[in-house]
């Protein structure tokens, strides 16, 4: 049988490190909280490492998720002369807009 590992206990100097390097300000009763939310958390991933078994295979959600888009055929599509008749201003068979960048380019 193997040994269980230590428990991991995050402690409020630890949430005030990270939250430092993250440059979150957290009051002292924020980090008070997030030190023993982080510690559950840490325990419940221990645990789950202990049922893990290699015959078990890795999901990442509980039901199998099936592709449900139709697929890609192409329809009826309309002519560039059609496209276009609609158009404010058209020039060489395409949409003419102002200029957004300036004459440098």
């Amino acid at each position: 049988m193997t040994d269980a590992p230590e428990p991991v206990v995050i402690t409020a100097a630890d949430v005030q490190h990270l939250a430092g390097l993250a440059r979150i300000a957290l009051t002292p009763e924020e980090i008070e909280h997030l030190a023993g939310e982080l510690t559950q958390i840490v325990d419940s991933v221990a645990k789950v490492r202990e049922v893990a078994t290699p015959d078990v295979p890795a999901t990442s959600h509980p039901v199998p998720l099936v592709n449900v888009l139709r697929p890609d055929v192409p329809g009826a599509v309309l002519t560039q002369q059609q496209v276009l008749s609609g158009a404010p201003d058209a020039s060489d068979g395409r949409f003419r807009v102002p200029a957004i960048l300036g004459e440098e380019q």
